[in-house]
């Protein structure tokens, strides 16, 4: 019996400890469903079906290994990933870094607030309207707000992700083949086709997007998680990951059931084109679900990437950051804030922009990016002066390593397929 109120106990402690820290993994993971993560993995299913639906195992595992590891530098060392890049690596390294970086999130910004306006635009409200309101909403929202009451809100909006793992179960798949396709290793002959890796290459761009190394570590600091609270904050990353490769997982399974299984493997330019697609193949719930979903993820992404970008390259140069000062007392992270919502909204109400293909190609870039930031968090969590008793096992280095050489090589076949 006392044994019993014994291990009772320690699961409750654990159980306080991962509430506690809960937040800054599971936001960065579930930001990766945003509106060109929705329309990407909506693409894959409609044109290729289920055969996709292998990536999302070996993504996962990276996934948890690379986010893992930020959140582990950051507990440790009590600095963000670019402040220890430009300690370890020298300035112009990381300016180069930090100017690649605001290029790569401005048309990932650009894509959420096109996410916006077509999931709005679906209910017959005009661009012109909505994004200027939102855009206000979310910069007013985090000048306005604190680490804490923001940490909140964002953690709200993760749960409404379920809206896809249930539209996913009302397109009706077929679930053995779906389980099938998962677990079973990739056709050589779609490696050898570029489109198939033109894909391939964006589903990890877009669940590993390189801005979120920058964003988790910011944020494990900036909540003051140390070493000691650091298995907690473990369990938050890896909840975090596995939850939103499931919803990923949902999204390729709805559009494979639905628009690939009746021709249509060329859904439009956006996630609202796929809701649309699925609204006479699954029913109006299903519509509504995908349609709602995406304004969440959208939104909820165009407030963290300018975050994320602020914070990395305000770090990286030397500036003050953080949620919790005010205008004043940080104005760079708040102006470079400001600039990437004005500037990523604005774009939208330009006429005749090629949404479809800034969305797509940045989160193919967010891929071919991928490897060298990993590169640098390799360094650094291998560092034994810097992490201590805390730097990677050889699992970790093995499975990120193969993740920056995998990455590498099929973006080289790419090009090389690329006719």
């Amino acid at each position: 019996m006392k044994s019993l109120r014994s291990f009772l106990k320690s699961w409750k402690t654990r159980v306080v400890l991962v509430l506690a820290v809960i937040g800054p993994g599971f936001i960065t993971a579930n930001v990766d469903n945003d509106a060109g993560g929705i329309f990407t993995y909506s693409q894959a299913g409609a044109q290729f079906g289920y055969t996709l639906l292998w990536t999302m195992i070996p993504i996962t595992i990276a996934l948890i290994v690379v986010q893992e590891m930020a959140a582990r530098l950051g507990a440790v060392t009590g600095k963000g990933l670019s402040d220890l890049i430009r300690e370890e690596f020298g300035f112009r390294v990381t300016f180069f870094l930090m100017l690649t970086l605001v290029v790569i999130n401005f048309g990932n910004v650009v894509g959420e607030f096109a996410g916006v306006a077509s999931s709005l635009g679906l209910f017959g409200w005009s661009k012109y309207y909505v994004v200027p309101v939102c855009a206000f909403l979310v910069w007013i929202l985090v000048v306005r707000g604190t680490y804490a009451s923001i940490e909140k809100i964002f953690l709200t909006a993760s749960a409404f992700y379920v809206c896809y793992i249930v539209a996913g179960v009302l397109a009706h798949p077929d679930w053995k083949a779906a389980a099938f396709a998962t677990v079973t290793r990739p056709e050589a002959a779609g490696i050898r086709n570029y489109g198939y890796l033109y894909t391939v290459i964006a589903l990890v761009g877009t669940t590993i997007a390189p801005w979120m190394q920058f964003y988790l570590q910011a944020s494990i600091v900036e909540k003051g998680v140390t070493a000691k609270q650091y298995r907690a904050s473990r369990w938050d990353v890896i909840i975090g990951c596995v939850f939103t490769d499931v919803v990923a997982w949902f999204i390729i399974v709805a559009c494979a059931a639905t628009l690939y299984a009746t021709g249509r493997h060329d859904i439009g330019t956006d996630g609202a084109d796929a809701a649309l697609a699925l609204r006479p193949l699954v029913g109006e719930y299903a519509y509504l679900l995908f349609a709602g979903g995406l304004f969440n993820a959208s939104i909820f992404a165009a407030s963290i990437l300018p975050i994320s970008t602020a914070y990395a390259v305000c770090e990286g140069l030397g500036f003050e950051s953080g949620l919790d000062k005010k205008f004043h007392e940080a104005p760079v992270f708040y102006w470079l804030y400001t600039v990437l919502i004005v500037l990523g909204a604005g774009v939208l109400l330009v006429p005749r922009l090629p949404l479809v293909y800034v969305t797509v190609l940045s989160q193919v870039v967010n891929g071919i990016v991928l490897p060298f930031v990993l590169i640098f968090m390799l360094l650094l969590t291998n560092d034994r002066e810097l992490m201590g008793e805390h730097t990677n096992s050889r699992a970790f280095n093995v499975i990120a390593w193969a993740t920056v050489i995998l990455v590498i090589a099929m973006t080289v076949l790419m090009l090389f397929f690329h006719k």
